[in-house]
């Protein structure tokens, strides 16, 4: 079973870093942990071909949506640098939180 190297998680802004899409920033919409990969918003639009299906109110055509991208082509942004960084860990309280390994700030909430 394959495990997410990164340490990312829904709703974080990350930054690509390797693609045709280098250098955009968004945010994580879904992380597929089985398959290390993440569905970042914006990032990799692929255009998928839909029939229409009245049932669910589906309109048929071509609809554009994200692809999935490899965990490894991703960094975290520091909320409070705004820069791209590895993530390290620190005991605050008596909770594990993330930190940015540049400017020491939390990243969690």
């Amino acid at each position: 079973m394959a495990r997410l190297q990164a340490p990312i998680r829904k709703n974080d802004t990350v930054v690509v870093t390797t693609g045709k899409d280098s250098g955009k920033r968004g945010r994580i919409l879904k992380v597929l942990t089985a398959k290390n990969r993440v569905i970042v918003e914006g990032v990799n639009i692929i255009k998928r071909h839909t029939r229409p299906n009245p049932q669910r109110n589906i309109k048929g055509g071509i609809v554009e949506r994200e692809g999935a991208v490899h965990a490894s082509n991703v960094q975290i942004v520091c909320p409070e640098c705004s820069k791209m960084t590895r993530v390290g860990h620190r005991l605050q309280g008596d909770r594990k939180v993330r930190i940015c390994r540049k400017c020491e700030g939390v990243i969690d909430k």
